[in-house]
Parts: C-alpha cells; sequence; structure tokens
C-alpha cells in the first residue's frame, strides 16, 4: 500500500509541473491573501473540514512564513530541510515535526525523491483530545500553548520516531483515510489521531526539539470537564472541582481561550450535535436532549449562525450529497 501510495504521490502536480518549466518563486496567492507571508487554512480547507494532507510543494526554496493553523510535516520519504525559529532542522523518513501558528520557518528545496505530507489542521480538532489525556505530558501543553494561548509564542515538537512501527502505522492509516474519505471518515481520524497523540506521550523520549511550555493545569482541567461534562455542565461545579473561585477560573478561561465557559460548552454541544446528526439516524428532538438543550428554537438558532443551515436543512443536504 505505502508503495502505490509513493508513486501516486511521486508525480508531479501541476504547481510542480510550472516551477519546472519556469524556475519561478513561490506564488504567494497560492497560499495567502495578507501582505506578510501567513499561509491560510482556508485555502486548503472548507468550513466542514477540519483536517487535510497535501505534498509539500517540492523543487523551489519556500521562504519564512507562519500558518494561521497547526501543521504537521510528516517525512514520508527521502529528508527535509527546514529552519523552524532559529533551528536549522534534519528530517528524516518517517519524522515528525509539530508547528503550531505562531512560528516561523522556511524549507529548503526538495528533490524529486523527497515527499512531504503536510497535515492542514483547525485548532479546534484537537479539542476531543482533553477528554482523556493527563496534564502531564508535552503534547497537551504544546496544545494547550498553541491553540489557546494569545501570547504569540512560536512552538514547535520534532519526534524522531521513524523507528517506532506504531506510529508509522497510525500516520500511514491517516493519511489513506483522508485521501480516500468514507462516511465514517472523519469519526475514523479522530480516533487515529487520538491514538497517535498516545503513541508520541509514550514515546516522548523520542523528541529531539521542544520550546519549553508553561504548564496550563487549571486549563486542561477546565477543557476535560466541558468535554465529559458538556450536557449539563456548570462553572460553579468546575470551580469546586478543582477548587477555585468561579469569577477567578472563569477570568482565567477567558484569558486563556478567549472564550467564555459558558461559549466553550455551547461550542461542544454544537459538535456532538453536528456529529449525531451526520452519523445517526436519532431524531433531531432526541439529539437537542442529547445535547443538553431544553429551548428548542433557541438551538435551531445557535446551529444555524455555527454551520449556516436548521438542523433539519444539514441532514437534508447529507443526503442530497
Amino acid at each position: 500500500m505505502k508503495s502505490n501510495l509513493l508513486q501516486e504521490l511521486i508525480q508531479l502536480n501541476d504547481e510542480e509541473k510550472l516551477i519546472l518549466q519556469q524556475k519561478h518563486e513561490v506564488q504567494k496567492e497560492l497560499y495567502t491573501s495578507q501582505e506578510s507571508f501567513v499561509v491560510e487554512g482556508e485555502k486548503f480547507l472548507n468550513n466542514n473540514t477540519m483536517i487535510m494532507v497535501r505534498k509539500h510543494t517540492r523543487f523551489i526554496h519556500f521562504p519564512k512564513h507562519k500558518h494561521n493553523y497547526i501543521e504537521v510535516n510528516y517525512v514520508f520519504n527521502g529528508s527535509l530541510n527546514q529552519t523552524v525559529g532559529n533551528e536549522r532542522l534534519e528530517l528524516r523518513k518517517g519524522d515528525i515535526l509539530f508547528l503550531n501558528q505562531h512560528i516561523e520557518h522556511e524549507l529548503e528545496a526538495c528533490g524529486e525523491e523527497d515527499i512531504i505530507i503536510n497535515f492542514i489542521i483547525k485548532p479546534e480538532f484537537f479539542s476531543f483530545v482533553f477528554s482523556y489525556l493527563t496534564t502531564e505530558n508535552l503534547i497537551t501543553n504544546f496544545l494547550i500553548n498553541s491553540l489557546f494561548d494569545h501570547t504569540q509564542n512560536g512552538q514547535y515538537l520534532y519526534f524522531a520516531v521513524s523507528e517506532i512501527e506504531s506510529i508509522q502505522e497510525l500516520i500511514g492509516k491517516i493519511i489513506v483515510e483522508i485521501m480516500n474519505p468514507s462516511m465514517m471518515s472523519e469519526s475514523t481520524i479522530k480516533l487515529y489521531m487520538g491514538l497517535l497523540m498516545v503513541e508520541l506521550i509514550k514515546n516522548s523520549d523520542k523528541v529531539k526539539y521542544k520550546d519549553d511550555t508553561h504548564r496550563h493545569q487549571l486549563i486542561v482541567e477546565s477543557l476535560k470537564y466541558i468535554e465529559e461534562k458538556y450536557k449539563d455542565a456548570s462553572l460553579y461545579e468546575l470551580s469546586e472541582k478543582l477548587q477555585q473561585p468561579h469569577y477567578t477560573l472563569s477570568k482565567e478561561i477567558k484569558k486563556a481561550t478567549s472564550y467564555t465557559f459558558k461559549e466553550l460548552v455551547q461550542e461542544k454541544r454544537l459538535s456532538v450535535a453536528k456529529d449525531l446528526l451526520e452519523n445517526t439516524s436519532l431524531a433531531i428532538t432526541s439529539i437537542i436532549e442529547e445535547v443538553g438543550y431544553e429551548n428548542i428554537s433557541y438551538f435551531y438558532r445557535v446551529f444555524k449562525s455555527k454551520y449556516g443551515y436548521t438542523p433539519k436543512q444539514f441532514r437534508e443536504q447529507l443526503i442530497k450529497g
């Protein structure tokens, strides 16, 4: 399977053909609409997609840039040389590099055999991780600092894990699932990604480079609580659990995530409702009750505001599609 995928990926795409013909610089308009070089996830992801993969464009130097999403580089074949922050990194086949949206990096031109897979991931994709990861690990701290801390600190995690078979198998499964989607792909990818996070934590001794992070235990525990108790989550119950004044905890959550506790709960409820509409035949009234809403008209209003359709319209679009 991997050899077949390699043969597919080694073929030239249109951008690479143009580069070989004209030897021009990177066409920034393909990646950003901003003056500064900030690669925009919107160029690759639609509103309903939280994660995708694309082959890194070969044969050309990529100048310094940032992203407005989480990027994961995976060396499928060959190698990748890049400068991340002030560190020059040489990634070998099987290595994985996590980059947050605040880190600047530039990449040397890849040769024909250098196949790099870039995972483009919306921050909210990782929200499910907090429901089962402990606070004492570098992955959780990286995600908290990258996704919910607005200090603009650039951070990365570099895993030299080419020899870890379980990690390589999971990465391969995620790539294939994204490239060949099925009805259950979104749920499958989440499960695989969760397992990948666990395997990376178990192999944290393979981290060659990492940026030091502050521990955000209160925020991690708050997010885990929302993931588990979204149906009837209460700030007062959480504050008792964490032994913090509710007003202090409320301020800390808002400061770290830019959302209020109530808004985070609503985001989680809507996400679960969307999953149930997509993947079950439950009646809409049952789904509304399942995610913790009592006022049906209010739920319809916030769901449409979030996704552009009422729940009924959303399900009808799925059937048509």
